[in-house]
């Protein structure tokens, strides 16, 4: 993978897994963005995945959609315990909010998250070894063909 995407876009992978808003078919995939307003593609070949979501489309790294569907392949780790804290969070409005700022949004959702200190840690330690595995994931990931998602 040639570019990683931020560490956060792990938790928004985990809502929409939480949540069910993946459709995963024979070699492409939707995703339904977390206020219900978007779909989006993704698509694979081989080691090539392409999405049209934003990250993916105009940053070069894999989105959120991308993350949850290698999760669901397995490609990348996934503990459906700890995906299941992130069901129903809006992190499209919780981005604007803090105008893309992932970090504080993140922030915002494990601070809201009804669990003890050390379930926190385990949380964010499981984080980190997800995008450890991302770093050794021997993909290429392209924009997808369309960069509008369709609308929800």
């Amino acid at each position: 993978m040639d570019k990683l995407p931020p560490i956060e876009k792990i938790y928004e992978a985990y809502s929409a897994i939480a949540d069910r808003r993946i459709a995963i078919n024979e070699d492409h995939a939707v995703v339904i963005s977390s206020s219900g307003s978007k779909e989006y593609t993704v698509s694979w070949n081989g080691s090539t995945y392409a999405s049209n979501d934003n990250g993916t489309y105009w940053q070069g790294y894999p989105g959120y959609p991308v993350i949850a569907v290698l999760m669901q392949q397995k490609k990348l780790p996934l503990d459906l315990n700890i995906a299941s804290n992130f069901a129903g969070v809006n992190w499209t409005e919780l981005n604007t909010r803090y105008k893309r700022d992932y970090s504080k949004a993140a922030a915002t959702v494990m601070d809201s998250l009804q669990c003890s200190g050390d379930e926190k840690e385990q949380i964010q330690a499981e984080v980190l070894r997800v995008y450890e595995s991302m770093k050794l994931l021997d993909i290429q990931v392209k924009r997808g063909s369309s960069n509008k998602p369709k609308k929800g």
